[in-house]
């Protein structure tokens, strides 16, 4: 399947225009494409020429360790909601009053994980808002 035709033939890049640029220039046109929301060279020029904005980004190595811990987190919260899934699943499966005592209780101790890792969640946004 190929790209769909403009409908407004104003609004295709028909006129080539070619020029060239020493090698520091070209890599400096290079990076801006990588650190932008542009695709190509090609585009950033457009951009320049027309005069649009070119909007760049920026990746704060600083708080990658917090995300990493954030991510962590969120991993182990996953997996402490599928393990609270099962054991509801058996709960409500058992007709044995002591089985669901003791299930009770397992979901008691994923729900105590759970605070725990609510106040590590807490800890790490304290610290994102201190650097904000």
């Amino acid at each position: 399947m190929g790209r769909k035709k403009k409908a407004d033939a104003a609004e295709l890049l028909s006129h080539p225009i070619l020029f060239r640029v020493r090698q520091r220039k070209y890599e400096e046109l290079e990076q801006l494409a990588q650190q932008s929301d542009c695709r190509s060279v090609g585009e950033v020029l457009r951009r320049i020429l027309e005069g649009k904005r070119i909007v760049l980004f920026h990746k704060d190595s600083s708080l990658d360790g917090v995300v990493e811990e954030l991510a962590g987190v969120r991993e182990e919260l996953r997996a402490i909601g599928v393990n609270i899934n099962q054991i509801t699943r058996h709960f409500n499966a058992s007709t044995q009053a002591h089985k669901r005592v003791f299930l009770a209780h397992q979901a008691l101790e994923q729900y105590r994980q759970v605070g725990k890792k609510v106040n590590t969640l807490l800890a790490l946004i304290s610290q994102l808002a201190r650097r904000w």
